[in-house]
């Protein structure tokens, strides 16, 4: 193993090495439930080196000054350029912000940024109050060679915990078909679609919630 990569030669090599990755990210009892359905029998994962956390890349996260506009928008557009041609012009441009929206979005929400041990802007997002209870989330982006380190749950823990201060009984956000990824990584953080749709140029949009 080395830091996001993972090899083994061989198809029992390979389960081993599954296996050993499952008890690494969600514990021994995931692993143990998930061999059990196996038809294949074999404990070599259990003193696998993989047991051991691969070692992840360094970075940090603070809220976000006027001094990190180009950064935001280089990394918003980073994230989202896979997604453009599922998009309508006015949504992409919504979504990717210019610098004009993105001091507005400045002036009114509080953006956290995640910083690389280089000093790039690799993750962003906002958020802020929309009424005394609810709290809304905006513009989460990582860039695509940051996924996956958790780098996003990061992110969305600096969120949650600035709607907290702000007594904030629920959090909101609106995603929309093409980023089925985002949906996966919210559901599984507890958010459920609340039912309620709306329209961003021509594209629908679908709120999930979740209580705090």
């Amino acid at each position: 193993m080395h830091e996001r990569v993972a090899t083994s030669a061989g198809v029992t090599a390979g389960i081993d090495l599954a296996l050993a990755l499952v008890a690494r990210e969600w514990g021994h009892s995931v692993a143990e439930s998930v061999a059990a359905n196996l038809e294949w029998e074999s404990t070599s994962w259990k003193q696998a080196p993989s047991d051991e956390p691969l070692q992840q890349p360094t970075f940090s996260i603070r809220l976000a000054t006027m001094n990190d506009s180009g950064g935001i928008l280089s990394c918003l557009r980073a994230a989202f350029e896979r997604y453009e041609s599922s998009y309508t012009r006015g949504a992409y441009e919504d979504t990717v912000l210019t610098p004009e929206s993105l001091q507005k979005r400045l002036d009114v929400m509080s953006i956290f940024v995640a910083i690389s041990a280089a000093g790039e802007i690799v993750g962003t997002i906002a958020c802020h109050t929309v009424s005394p209870d609810e709290g809304r989330l905006r513009g989460m982006a990582v860039r695509p060679e940051w996924q996956g380190t958790g780098l996003a749950a990061a992110l969305l823990h600096a969120a949650v915990t600035e709607l907290r201060k702000n007594q904030c009984k629920r959090i909101t956000l609106d995603t929309t078909d093409p980023l089925r990824r985002a949906v996966r990584f919210y559901e599984k953080r507890g958010f459920i679609k609340s039912g309620r749709e709306s329209d961003l140029f021509d594209m629908r949009l679908y709120e999930y919630v979740k209580p705090l």
